[in-house]
């Protein structure tokens, strides 16, 4: 496996992982992928990478989105990291997650915020391994609309990591 920077071919692929972890109830409050103009326009053109396999198929993706407009937040992103379910469990997040931080930090970002569904353990204990503290729960953030949870308000865990490199006198 090997994480590069995402490449204008790799949108059907990052869409359609996107989509399988949207199947599973606990990715998104997205209810479908949408298409590669709706995930560019949502995501910084920084830091974009996708972890790859032997035959350079994209099992994982990762990127950026900004959090304000405000100059103040500049330098703070939200995450997204999505593994096709073929290969979690293999270090593919880890390897991609680990990337796009240090990818980050080059960028000037000084502080990187994810939001997880509690009831997805993985992701949670991936965030924790990698330097990330939970900061905070929002209470039924949202009702979802689809999948094993339809109905239901959602909580959603709040996560930052803080740059140890950028932003840092």
């Amino acid at each position: 496996m090997r994480v590069r920077s995402m490449m204008p071919n790799d949108a059907d692929r990052v869409i359609e992982i996107y989509g399988k972890a949207i199947k599973s109830g606990h990715a998104t409050f997205q209810e479908d992928a949408g298409t590669w103009e709706n995930w560019d326009q949502g995501h910084l053109a920084e830091c974009r990478l996708v972890a790859c396999d032997d035959g350079d198929t994209v099992i994982g993706w990762a990127g950026l989105s900004g959090v304000s407009n405000r100059c103040v937040y500049r330098g703070i992103a939200e995450i997204s990291v999505y593994v096709d379910p073929d290969y979690q469990g293999k270090g593919v997040g880890k390897s991609v997650l680990a990337a796009l931080t240090k990818a980050s930090e080059e960028q000037g970002i000084w502080s990187l915020e994810a939001g997880i569904f509690p009831e997805n353990e993985a992701s949670l204990a991936l965030h924790h391994s990698m330097g990330f503290e939970t900061v905070g729960r929002k209470r039924g953030l949202g009702r979802m609309s689809y999948g094993p949870m339809a109905g239901q308000w959602r909580d959603v865990i709040l996560l930052q990591r803080r740059s140890q490199v950028v932003g840092v006198e």
